[in-house]
């Protein structure tokens, strides 16, 4: 029964690395950067949950929708303010990625500033006895992160391969250039990938801040996570990024199996040296692939 609870424990921590890691593969494969400030995304969507429902004491369901805008908003903002210009001045990816652990480092600080170093709850799911399922046990509010992930996994999926935008987005992915000459705006895919890849953290926030405690520096751990994830399946592929981070779910999770817990996140570094060094397209991952 540890081999099933291990891989029920995988699903789970899985679909949070899953949740970061397609909205960064999502961004990445639409511009063609290193966007390392969706971790961030990911903190402020979860302390925006909380300020809301927690301090506001506006209703659970309102304060999400408030939550995903706000995380929406701020990847849209993000792009048009601080990436947008250094794009039009012809920087370099270098410049980007420098930029973007810049931005990650100035949300964590403001969070910090903002709400302080203590550690932070959201007390919408009191704490509950988990359901024992064939000898597994698991809590509902798991089933609800594992569940919920799946839908909108295939809602993605559907939207990337059936309608008009991800049809866009995907041309954009695979050739911008011809994809301009064709009359699809680049531009305006850039900002839709922000939108629906913020949203994306934004959804991994409020999951993430209903089952954990809220940290200013989370954000840092996650997109470390994410990103491995996305490298494991294939960083222009979102369906790939999607099954590279259940493959770090189970590879953490089966791994403190044999050895101590603290080894967790060294089992992520690990994978992640194998991958860059031997397999950088990972498992599902084209040269300039599509999504």
């Amino acid at each position: 029964m540890i081999f099933v609870q291990l891989l029920v424990n995988s699903l789970i921590i899985g679909s949070i690395y899953a949740l970061v890691a397609s909205g960064f593969s999502l961004i990445y494969s639409t511009n063609k950067f290193m966007h390392f400030a969706h971790g961030v995304m990911v903190a402020v969507s979860a302390y925006l949950l909380f300020l809301t429902f927690d301090l506001l004491h506006i209703s659970f369901w309102i304060s999400c929708i408030l939550t995903l805008i706000g995380a929406a908003i701020l990847g849209l903002g993000t792009y048009r303010l601080l990436y947008l210009p250094l794009q039009n001045r012809k920087s370099s990816n270098v410049i980007l990625l420098i930029a973007s652990v810049g931005i990650l480092i100035l949300f964590e600080n403001l969070l910090l500033l903002i709400f302080g170093a203590d550690i932070k709850t959201i007390g919408f799911i009191s704490v509950s006895k988990g359901m024992e399922f064939a000898g597994v046990i698991i809590t509902p509010l798991q089933a609800i992160i594992i569940l919920t992930s799946i839908i909108i996994f295939i809602a993605l999926w559907l939207f990337m391969n059936y309608t008009k935008l991800g049809r866009n987005m995907r041309a954009v992915s695979d050739n911008k250039e011809l994809a301009n000459i064709i009359g699809i705006n680049h531009r305006a895919v850039a900002d839709l990938s922000f939108i629906l890849g913020s949203v994306l953290a934004g959804i991994a926030g409020i999951l993430i801040g209903l089952e954990q405690n809220l940290a200013p520096t989370m954000g840092m751990n996650l997109i470390i996570k994410g990103f491995t994830g996305a490298i494991i399946g294939g960083i222009t592929s979102v369906p790939g990024s999607v099954i590279g981070s259940y493959i770090l779910g189970i590879a953490e999770n089966y791994g403190i199996w044999w050895l101590p817990s603290e080894y967790k996140d060294a089992i992520a570094f690990v994978l992640l040296f194998i991958f860059l060094l031997f397999k950088p397209n990972g498992l599902f991952g084209k040269k300039g692939g599509r999504t």
